[in-house]
């Protein structure tokens, strides 16, 4: 690459110039020299100062007297009702009709009476001591188990508890059957039930 040249000789070249031209007019007498050179001074003459304004202060306030808040009383507004104008009562709502709760189900299978049948049975007979067991002085205690249906008839018994003979335990069974009991309730309604009898054979005299 070729270097650029130089600037400083054109410059110097100008400055010359302008040198020889401001010489050559001090030669010939079209500048002053700085002896006939006069000294002007220059007195800066400050402007008039305007007038002040009078300034006038506003009258002082007279303070208002305070006014009491007077008392209001409250009024209650009514409804002015001309006379042909009729007020409708609210219809009263319908009473909703009552719903009746379903029957609580029963439970399955007859209840169990704590006293002995014969408390329920108005109309009962006492077992016929068998001959045969008189003669051999068969004696003893037979505990039987009794249902009862929802009419108070007896269902079903059986011997829960023998007496040792046959002969007694068949004499209560064939008795308690042809009993009528009062039919068990059970929340208002006619039930089965269940209930414990006992029977004692016991010979006179022995």
């Amino acid at each position: 690459m070729i270097a650029p040249a130089p600037r400083w000789p054109g410059f110097a070249f100008v400055v010359l110039l302008h040198a020889a031209a401001l010489y050559g007019l001090w030669q010939h007498r079209l500048l002053p020299s700085p002896v006939d050179a006069a000294i002007l001074f220059v007195n800066f003459i400050a402007p008039p100062t305007p007038a002040k304004a009078e300034v006038r202060k506003p009258p002082p306030l007279k303070p208002r007297p305070i006014e009491k808040p007077q008392p209001r009383q409250i009024v209650a507004e009514t409804t002015v009702i001309a006379p042909t104008d009729y007020v409708a009562l609210p219809t009263p709502p319908k009473p909703e009709p009552a719903i009746e709760a379903p029957p609580m189900p029963l439970p399955p299978g007859p209840i169990a009476l704590r006293s002995e049948l014969s408390l329920a049975c108005p109309e009962r007979s006492a077992p016929a001591y068998p001959a045969l067991s008189r003669r051999l002085g068969e004696t003893g205690k037979v505990v039987l188990r009794v249902e009862l249906d929802e009419q108070g008839l007896v269902a079903g018994a059986r011997v829960e508890t023998a007496s040792g003979f046959e002969r007694l335990d068949h004499a209560a069974l064939t008795a308690v059957k042809s009993w009528r009991c009062n039919p068990p309730q059970r929340n208002g309604q006619p039930t089965r039930a269940v209930a414990k009898q006992p029977f004692h054979f016991v010979l006179q005299g022995s």
